[in-house]
């Protein structure tokens, strides 16, 4: 929801996409559990954000506004590249990649999997390694991107 101010009676709903850059990220522990939040150098959405004529966004991330309101909750956050524009070097294109979303809410094995195993803490068990040539295994692959494939085992000599 967008207002102007406090005494704003005209509501508008909407969305509004905010493009910035993180420059800091800070985990609030409450003991119970810990929050992640990021702070940004946000995009001017007035001067700072534009289309161009073939449906890109572009932004200019030297134009930096919303300097009051810096901090959001990680979990409100988006992953986007930024590749420099060919034509004017002050300009980026903003680039999605794939969203994978990992929702933990409502019933599902991924929810009941992250709620019954972390420690006292609040911290995630560790990830268990696997062995890329275990042929159960394939199926968590990505294979919807580019990427090179870095073997951690001991050196066998």
């Amino acid at each position: 929801m967008q207002v102007t101010n406090h005494k704003d009676n005209n509501h508008v709903v909407g969305e509004l996409n905010f493009y910035g850059v993180i420059t800091e990220i800070w985990q609030l522990d409450y003991n119970m559990f810990k929050i992640p939040v990021f702070k940004c150098d946000w995009v001017d959405n007035n001067k700072g954000i534009k289309e161009d004529e073939l449906g890109f966004t572009l932004v200019e991330l030297g134009r930096i506004g919303h300097k009051s309101d810096c901090v959001i909750l990680a979990s409100q956050a988006k992953q986007v590249f930024y590749v420099e524009d060919q034509l004017d070097s002050r300009w980026s294109i903003v680039l999605e990649p794939p969203q994978h979303g990992y929702h933990l809410d409502g019933d599902n094995e991924l929810n009941d999997y992250f709620v019954g195993n972390h420690g006292a803490d609040g911290e995630l068990p560790e990830v268990e390694p696997f062995d890329a040539t275990d042929e159960s295994m394939l199926s968590f692959l990505r294979e919807d991107c580019e990427g090179i494939w870095i073997d951690n085992s001991p050196t066998k000599e």
